[in-house]
């Protein structure tokens, strides 16, 4: 997780996901573009790295990907197209308006004090689904339903928040954490 200032939300990673193509003929696009690897015993698909925006897209047989890395929802449509160009020069027929969709956003989020995490579990263990084992994972883990997003909180008022797939979501979770701590007593 980056350093963010208290009160900052930050997008950390974008992942896409839909279908290009009818098919993909991985061994003919791992030989024709640069930097396009195929590894059949490691992973399913082909794994093609972008620096136009910095990303990761991976290539499956079925015609579907998946765009990982992105940081800003304006990449979308920039790393889908050199994805599409990339593949449509080394003559692998594409959709032509393949629509992808966002399937999670990873953020982080500082709330800008310390937390005592054993006594927000305590307190909030009816309120959502919380967890928080600090011998497994030093974070406490919180689900919210609605907006459907996921909580890593950690003692130092740090959080990484995913699951949502639009920024709105993640900005009302948030909203919604920060009613639910605002109930404890977060001091030692």
């Amino acid at each position: 997780m980056t350093e963010s200032e208290p009160d900052s939300l930050k997008i950390e990673n974008i992942v896409v996901s839909g279908s290009i193509a009818e098919s993909i003929d991985l061994e003919l696009i791992s030989d024709k573009i640069p930097g396009c690897v195929l590894n059949k015993k490691r992973f399913p698909g082909a794994v093609y790295h972008m620096q136009n925006p910095k990303s990761a897209a991976l290539i499956f047989a079925s015609g579907r990907i998946v765009i990982t890395g992105l940081i800003t929802p304006e990449d979308i449509p920039v790393a889908l197209q050199n994805l599409l160009n990339k593949l449509k020069k080394a003559k692998i027929p594409c959709q032509d308006n393949p629509q992808v969709a966002v399937k999670n956003m990873v953020c982080s989020y500082n709330l800008g004090s310390p937390c005592n995490l054993t006594k927000i579990m305590i307190e909030l263990m009816d309120s959502e689904n919380i967890e928080y084992e600090p011998e497994v994972f030093p974070g406490l883990v919180c689900r919210i339903t609605d907006p459907k997003v996921v909580f890593l909180l950690f003692s130092s008022g740090k959080t990484i928040i995913t699951g949502g797939t639009n920024m709105e979501d993640v900005e009302r979770g948030v909203e919604i954490l920060k009613k639910e701590l605002s109930i404890v007593d977060n001091t030692n």
